[in-house]
């Protein structure tokens, strides 16, 4: 032994055995992290080499991931009948890139959701998206949900938002997804999808106003108010007062306003410096669907700095953002010339999944 000690080579343990007290274990989206029993306590980093790991690869045949009641991550052998805590990959883990970036790096314009969202356990949380069965807002919706959140897709076609539910559910068929109707162009719709989810009595963490109209033709709602306007923004502006209330007591929590670049270029104010609901809501002869969502965008800036300005104090932060430029989604289909644009420019622009990954979601 003493041979082998000065040789190096003595009986010492492995840099990878973990310390006594500590456990190894995965996240649902393969991220390994470490819980010290004794201080009752969890983090990324390998208690001694300082290393964080992921493992690599799917489950063996016959392996099957699950979550408990309190959100902890199991598995199933269903050729032996046997259950685990204990991930059957961890013997093959990859190391994660050791060399942190900063903040300001971390992610760029061709980072996804799934990969901001990376490491992150979201059971628990409640999240409602509108204009959740496509675009940016179904990738959004589906990104949480299989981190684990509580996702309620709120849409005006109920079929779409059922059949946007059946997808997440095939890519993880524990997720927590649901479909509830809401259509913001009649603000009677939005009164009712609140009250329906206050019966609920579940907590909001998180309202994402993603739902948009562009380039539509003129048109009024029930309400008496042009339709590009009411769903852009009146619509948003309206489901968060009536939901303020749980949004506060859920706290931390926080609305995300998706508006656009768009917004400056125009103004709502009329020669008088005084915003013109004229201009908000324009007579036919006066409306240009562009100008209109340019405007309705401008308002939803406006109205997340002040919701910020007024309910951060309580716990709800507010953020607006823009998606990326001229990104390809449905929102151009009722007009030819901008779906001709959208196909010209599709392989110079952000996807679907890049779109939705903006770091106020993630934050």
């Amino acid at each position: 032994m003493a041979a082998l000690k000065y040789a190096g080579l003595d009986d010492t343990d492995s840099e990878d055995e973990l310390p006594s007290g500590w456990e190894e274990r995965t996240t649902k989206d393969g991220w390994v992290y470490y819980a010290n029993h004794e201080e009752l306590k969890t983090q990324w980093e390998h208690p001694k080499t300082g290393k964080r790991r992921r493992v690599a690869g799917d489950l063996p045949y016959g392996w099957e991931q699950e979550t408990d009641e309190n959100g902890q991550v199991f598995f199933v052998d269903h050729i032996n009948k046997r259950t685990t805590y204990l991930d059957p990959r961890l013997a093959f883990t990859v190391e994660d890139c050791p060399e942190k970036p900063s903040s300001r790096q971390r992610y760029d314009g061709n980072s996804s959701a799934m990969e901001i969202l990376q490491g992150r356990d979201l059971t628990g949380k409640v999240i409602i998206v509108t204009g959740a069965n496509s675009g940016i807002g179904f990738e959004a919706a589906k990104s949480f949900a299989l981190h684990g959140a509580h996702v309620i897709l709120a849409c005006r076609n109920r079929t779409r938002a059922g059949e946007a539910t059946s997808l997440i559910l095939e890519e993880w068929h524990k997720a927590k997804v649901e479909a509830m109707t809401l259509d913001l162009a009649s603000l009677r719709s939005v009164q009712e999808f609140a009250e329906a989810f206050k019966s609920k009595n579940l907590p909001l963490h998180m309202l994402i106003c993603n739902a948009a109209l562009l380039a539509q033709p003129w048109h009024l709602t029930e309400d008496g108010l042009e339709s590009t306007f009411q769903v852009c923004h009146l619509g948003h502006f309206y489901l968060v007062q009536l939901l303020q209330e749980v949004l506060r007591r859920s706290a931390p929590a926080r609305v995300i306003v998706v508006s656009s670049e768009s917004h400056r270029f125009t103004n709502i104010v009329d020669s008088s410096d005084k915003v013109a609901l004229k201009l908000l809501s324009p007579p036919k002869e006066e409306y240009w669907s562009m100008l209109a969502y340019n405007r309705a965008k401008l308002c939803n800036i406006l109205f997340s700095n002040e919701l910020n300005r007024r309910l951060s104090p309580h716990g709800v932060t507010s953020n607006a953002l823009h998606p990326g430029n001229v990104m390809y989604t449905s929102i151009h289909r009722s007009w030819w010339l901008l779906s001709i644009i959208f196909y010209l420019s599709r392989p110079f622009t952000k996807s679907m999944k890049l779109g939705n990954r903006s770091p106020s979601l993630s934050t």
